[in-house]
């Protein structure tokens, strides 16, 4: 892909295949003092205030920057990288190549937390990390005063729910969620039942004293794509039917109707959600019907096998930080009465992450 110049036009050469690219699109564009805020990169002029009839006067292309010369007398000098980066429709993230990972993986990457962890580049390499595996665990993390809010606002935004801008995981009486006792929990999504899902979710402990209670993961991208080749037609119905996840509570009441396997316009993998003490199959033929219990048995069957599931324990100070929307996650019963087990958990979107991501990257120039 790359930009070539004829008779005062701009063409953009895809393989041999050229468009001629608008003068209009390229005079939005304008960049340069008192057309582009430098600090917040919003633009100084209204282009639905611009004349129609824009057209380039003059143009110059060098290996790195092309200079423009409209019709009303504006110049503007554009970095061709910038430009070429407009047309290729992916967000930056989605560069990055999800590694597909069972039971065999034996070493966590562990990152050291700091003072000014925030802005370095350690935060860099711990996103990509993020991304690739769908989650990081980080060390040394402040276990007081609800620490794990300046933690995920210092990333992003916390997104508050019902449970808070932050709740506690620990067992209590009268729970409203099994997070809040001492029993096994079965990998899961959490929130299913939102709109949308929080994207991210952030676990903080701050004491672990207890036999079991282990966390466990399972890569749900990993076990869609075995779904998909072992048992198609187990893994189409997953990703057509929508069910209804709802929470109830004595407050409140949040459904949403959605696909277990969730594709995006491209068709590939996008979210998952599972949660069966969660989720209501809507009402079908019989025999689509039966259809869909066995594929929700049998992913079910493939999310809590030994074969997909890593298992390790949270010591004070720890900081597991998940995608929601790929991973499942879940938790080894424990004996409250021998010691304290206490997390502290919240969610944040992906903006947050893509956000720290980019400025990390502009900022180093990586």
């Amino acid at each position: 892909m790359k930009i070539e110049l004829k008779d005062n036009k701009i063409f953009l050469n895809n393989q041999g295949l050229k468009k001629e690219i608008h003068p209009f699109w390229f005079r939005e564009r304008v960049n340069g003092d008192g057309y582009i805020d430098k600090g917040t990169q919003q633009r100084l002029f209204d282009p639905t205030k611009l004349k129609e009839n824009i057209e380039i006067d003059n143009l110059n292309l060098s290996r790195d920057f092309l200079e423009i010369t409209f019709n009303d007398g504006v110049y503007t000098k554009l970095a061709i990288q910038s430009i070429l980066k407009e047309f290729t429709n992916i967000n930056e993230v989605e560069y990055i190549k999800k590694i597909e990972w069972d039971s065999s993986l034996k070493k966590l990457n562990y990152f050291e937390f700091s003072e000014n962890f925030f802005e370095e580049k350690e935060m860099y390499k711990a996103l990509i990390d993020f991304y690739k595996y769908g989650f990081v665990i980080f060390r040394k993390v402040p276990t007081k005063d609800n620490f794990i809010i300046n933690f995920a606002n210092s990333i992003g935004s916390v997104r508050r729910t019902n449970f808070g801008e932050f709740f506690n995981v620990k067992s209590k009486p009268d729970p409203n969620d099994l997070a809040y006792t001492s029993l096994a929990l079965a990998p899961h999504t959490d929130n299913p039942y939102r709109k949308p899902v929080p994207c991210i979710q952030i676990l903080h402990c701050i004491k672990n004293k207890v036999n079991g209670g282990q966390s466990t993961l399972v890569d749900g991208y990993t076990v869609t794509k075995k779904l998909k080749k072992d048992f198609p037609n187990y893994y189409k119905i997953l990703t057509e039917v929508k069910v209804r996840f709802q929470f109830v509570d004595q407050t409140i009441v949040l459904e949403d109707w959605a696909e277990m396997i969730k594709l995006n316009n491209q068709g590939k993998f996008k979210q998952v959600r599972f949660s069966p003490r969660l989720d209501f199959v809507p009402f079908m033929e019989k025999d689509k019907l039966e259809l869909f219990y066995a594929a929700r048995k049998k992913i079910s069957e493939l999310y809590n096998s030994n074969k997909y599931r890593i298992e390790f324990k949270l010591s004070s100070g720890d900081l597991l930080m998940m995608d929601n929307y790929r991973l499942l996650h879940g938790r080894a019963s424990y004996d409250a009465n021998e010691g304290e087990r206490f997390l502290q958990g919240c969610y944040i979107d992906y903006d947050s992450t893509e956000g720290k991501l980019k400025h990390l990257k502009r900022k180093f120039n990586l």
